[in-house]
């Protein structure tokens, strides 16, 4: 079943994990909806990520769980964006994906059934 979540990146510049490897790159409300519903959707953030693990085979593999389906829009505001994605990913990994995009410069409005 999917869920929407409502997220909203106050200063869009700063959205930024700690590692530019793995971060957000984007500039605009499309681009930064773009990298986020990749991430959702394909394995290559969780496989950069594993890669970069102490012990990369000893990763829970069901941290890198997929929804081909998952699906992103995003607004610009006057200062922020907002992004609404809808998936059947669990928070708690939607939550590890957007620490690993944007770091701590994002916060979760809302949530509700898809």
């Amino acid at each position: 079943m999917s869920v929407r979540y409502h997220i909203r990146l106050p200063d869009p510049a700063l959205a930024r994990g700690s590692d530019a490897a793995l971060s957000f790159h984007a500039h605009g409300a499309d681009a930064f909806a773009a990298e986020l519903e990749d991430a959702l959707r394909t394995p290559a953030l969780f496989e950069r990520w594993r890669a970069m693990q102490p012990e990369p085979d000893e990763v829970d593999p069901a941290l890198g769980v997929t929804d081909p389906q998952a699906r992103v829009s995003g607004a610009q505001h006057t200062l922020s964006i907002d992004l609404v994605a809808v998936t059947a990913i669990p928070g708690d990994i939607l939550k590890q994906r957007l620490r690993l995009l944007a770091g701590s410069h994002w916060e979760l409005r809302n949530v509700s059934r898809g």
